[in-house]
């Protein structure tokens, strides 16, 4: 395994991941983990892979390599078997069911867990309160913040060790983006891992514990997300105003 400082296990632990689309390889042997409680950013450019990582860590294209959570490997697991483990996926773009309402879409994200309605969603109306003014709405009468919300809330019905989440930035406005990495950040402290993978550098970085800095399918920089903000390299590239 990949490990970490101290020999602790790490909750998700990846080595030399290759992944892509056919021919074609997007990945070159990315190695990372996320230790528990921990808030992992994975940034980059556009292009860079952090979502085709996302995707093989959560079973949706053919990787080689090793993934394992909570010490279990992996590699032969189909998508839905891994979020029944504990891991919760929140994809690039929403995706979420646009005929259905609100509350549909969030009982939807109940089929890989044992939690009965109930118990799931006043947590999600708790941390997004327009859901619960909206629950009767379909989803495609909703904002795009509207619907980062619900997708962000059909993840959590699950109750997830481990928050897997794509690029929760993008088209939004700014007040929404900064509601968003609020809850991110609210979860995170109530002890929910989350690995985020995102172009939005700077607000990723003051938000994660420690970060991955993604280049061409490669891990070019890493460490804590405090060190990479003053890191020059980064500052250069991605934190500079124009």
């Amino acid at each position: 395994m990949s490990g970490a400082p101290g020999g602790e296990q790490p909750l998700l632990d990846v080595v030399e991941l290759q992944a892509g689309y056919g021919a074609l390889e997007v990945l070159h042997g990315i190695s990372l983990h996320v230790q528990p409680g921990e808030f992992v950013a994975v940034v980059g450019a556009n292009g860079a892979g952090k979502s085709t990582l996302l995707r093989a860590l959560m079973g949706l294209i053919p990787a080689r390599g090793t993934v394992s959570f909570r010490g279990r490997d992996l590699a032969t697991q189909p998508a839905h078997h891994r979020a029944a483990r504990g891991i919760a996926y929140v994809p690039e773009g929403r995706r979420v069911f646009p005929s259905l309402t609100v509350e549909e879409n969030l009982l939807a994200g109940l089929h890989a867990t044992s939690r009965t309605p109930a118990e799931a969603l006043p947590e999600v109306y708790d941390l997004f309160p327009r859901l619960a003014e909206r629950r009767r709405q379909a989803a495609r009468t909703l904002s795009g913040g509207e619907q980062q919300m619900l997708a962000m809330g059909r993840a959590l019905v699950l109750d997830p060790i481990l928050l897997v989440a794509d690029e929760v930035s993008l088209g939004l406005a700014p007040v929404v983006v900064d509601r968003i990495f609020d809850v991110l950040v609210d979860m995170n402290r109530a002890g929910r891992a989350v690995l985020l993978a995102e172009q939005n550098v700077r607000i990723s970085l003051e938000a994660a514990t420690r970060a991955y800095v993604l280049d061409t399918g490669r891990v070019g920089l890493e460490g804590p997300a405090a060190e990479l903000r003053n890191d020059p390299r980064i500052v250069e590239a991605y934190l500079q105003e124009f």
